[in-house]
């Protein structure tokens, strides 16, 4: 694939709304509504919504899943472990699209990405299975050439790239260095003619640059979407990652 098809093409933005579901959870109530949260961001711009239904269920519940498939009129992207478990509720679901990433019950949220390299075959029959049932498949990975290689092996049609260590990152220096790796990583899956998505510590403040990579096609943004919606509210927070993003296309 040419990287002159990317040229002038719009990032999409997936709103991620596990932390919704988070400040529920804390108090086993029914609000903050993950649903209402969930089709104002969408009539705020967002291309698609993306929720992780974890196997220890800390925030995103399977009945949430239920209604977002049932109300929403974009996307559902489903992030969820590779367990078979999770296949079955994807295969019934039938989201747009799911995103595989690992999971460890004792983490904070993921913490990096999925070893597509070290665990081809199940990758491989999972995405082969969740293309039977009609469901796009993206593996959340790490930038690293072997996990993307691994990622044309699988057969996935996408990857989301990890951007934790560039959003993490202690200095300048260090952030350059880790955006490079990026905008590398990311023409190189690009080129091979996976389409490329990113996500995981990105926020209002660090998202230009990655989005000026040139082939990312997605971003997908909860942790400072949510927060910033605690000062301004929901649909304006999804507005305004929704216009930073679209200004970085803009020459």
């Amino acid at each position: 694939m040419s990287l002159a098809n990317y040229a002038g093409a719009q990032i999409a933005l997936g709103v991620n709304i596990d932390h919704v579901a988070t400040l529920r959870e804390a108090r086993r109530t029914r609000y903050p509504s993950v649903i209402h949260a969930a089709l104002t961001a969408e009539q705020a711009g967002a291309d698609s919504i993306t929720a992780h239904l974890r196997e220890d269920r800390r925030h995103i519940q399977p009945r949430d899943i239920d209604l977002l498939k049932e109300l929403l009129q974009t996307r559902l992207n489903l992030e969820m472990a590779v367990t078979e478990e999770m296949l079955d509720v994807a295969c019934h679901v039938q989201p747009y699209a799911t995103c595989l990433v690992p999971e460890r019950r004792e983490e904070l949220t993921t913490e990096g990405g999925l070893d597509v390299a070290g665990n081809l075959p199940r990758i491989r029959e999972a995405c082969a299975r969740l293309a039977s049932a009609g469901v796009l498949v993206s593996l959340f990975i790490d930038a690293r050439p072997e996990q993307i290689e691994a990622a044309f092996e699988a057969g996935a049609p996408a990857v989301e790239l990890h951007t934790g260590h560039y959003a993490d990152a202690a200095n300048d220096d260090e952030r350059d260095r880790m955006l490079e790796q990026l905008s590398e990583m990311a023409r190189f899956a690009a080129t091979g003619g996976l389409r490329v998505h990113a996500g995981h510590g990105l926020n209002y403040h660090n998202v230009i640059p990655v989005c000026r990579i040139g082939v990312i096609r997605e971003l997908n943004i909860g942790h400072a979407i949510v927060a910033q919606a605690v000062l301004v509210g929901f649909g304006a927070a999804v507005r305004q990652m929704k216009g930073l993003i679209q200004a970085a296309g803009v020459e």
